[in-house]
């Protein structure tokens, strides 16, 4: 019988390891109606996570569902289409789950997108941000528990939860290729709902330039399990009490695959060049 997180971990890798004959040094999780990017790699395989043991299964419109892995000029990664969210009613174990099978499949560095809610005025609905930290308003967190030193430190460091050297790569390749963008902290709220426009005065406050329902436990995990992190977050609409109207899911995914092929274009630039 499966006891254990590292044991369930194994069993998952050791199938997909079954499936697939490759070794990914990046992963990608892609957000909703960020899609696109799948398109673009080559010598494609999928693998459903409704096939993986012990593997959660996504329930929100916009997401596929599956690891989807292939290569960007020679070099293999692993996408995650379709993440898991706490509101889901997930634990946050199960949350990010994926992240631990990517670590055991390899993957040294992660690229995290995600759709938002902008708070920052300057933004508008379409912006790209990068990422340079994160504020956890989950109340809970994926390390609570036994610590488990297979896989990380019982108290990880995250003084650089999003790797420098991988935004100033990020910052410099969409320079080039003329993508414009913005950078700003990104705080992480429980949900399912739009929250109220109190709740984004007082996360505006605390220093947030966007909100959203995902990518803080990814990023956590991932830094406690020694992967290197890029997030890029697409703005698809403003906050409560910013924006006029009323917030719809549909909205925040057309949005999102308007922006979707720019990202994409960046995306791929990032991992041919890191």
């Amino acid at each position: 019988m499966i006891r254990n997180m590292y044991d369930k971990v194994g069993e998952s890798v050791s199938f997909i390891k079954g499936k697939i004959n490759r070794t990914p040094k990046i992963a990608v999780i892609l957000g909703s109606g960020l899609g696109e990017l799948a398109n673009g790699l080559e010598n494609k395989e999928y693998v459903d996570y409704k096939d993986i043991p012990n593997f959660p299964q996504s329930t929100v419109v916009g997401h596929e569902g599956r690891l989807v892995f292939g290569s960007v000029d020679g070099v293999e990664v692993l996408l995650m289409q379709g993440r898991f969210h706490y509101y889901e009613g997930y634990s946050m174990k199960e949350v990010t789950y994926p992240i631990y099978v990517m670590q055991q499949l390899g993957v040294k560095k992660l690229i995290v997108t995600n759709a938002c809610g902008g708070i920052n005025r300057d933004f508008a609905p379409g912006t790209l941000m990068i990422i340079k930290d994160f504020i956890n308003l989950f109340g809970d967190n994926p390390l609570i528990g036994i610590n488990d030193e297979r896989f990380g430190p019982r108290f990880p460091d995250m003084s650089e939860p999003y790797k420098l050297e991988m935004i100033d790569k990020a910052k410099s390749i969409a320079d080039a290729i003329d993508i414009p963008y913005k950078e700003g902290i990104y705080a992480g709220f429980m949900g399912p709902y739009y929250e109220s426009a109190a709740e984004i005065v007082a996360i505006g406050r605390m220093g947030a330039d966007a909100v959203g329902m995902s990518t803080v436990p990814e990023t956590i995990a991932a830094n406690y399990l020694g992967i290197d992190v890029l997030g890029i977050a697409c703005i698809t609409n403003m906050a409560t009490g910013i924006q006029t109207g009323k917030h719809s899911h549909a909205n925040v995914v057309d949005i999102a695959q308007r922006a979707s092929s720019k990202l994409s274009a960046w995306v791929m630039k990032v991992i041919a060049e890191i």
